[in-house]
């Protein structure tokens, strides 16, 4: 019997800890998942892998 793994949530570094924006990412389902920490019913952003990349690298460039 096989059993299918779901995504591993894990918060985003960039996330405070006390009451502020905070997401999860799944990067182990293709697509990238993202999704609010404290809201689970607002549903899930879905990026693909490539999507997902470029967004990191803007993300990256835009703080230096």
């Amino acid at each position: 019997m096989m059993t299918e793994i779901g995504p591993n949530w894990h918060k985003s570094s960039y996330s405070g800890n006390v009451n502020d924006a905070c997401i999860e990412i799944a990067d182990n389902a293709v697509p990238i998942l993202v999704r609010d920490t404290k809201d689970h019913s607002k549903g899930v952003l879905e990026a693909s892998p490539t999507a997902w990349s470029a967004f990191l690298a803007e993300t990256k460039r835009s703080e230096a």
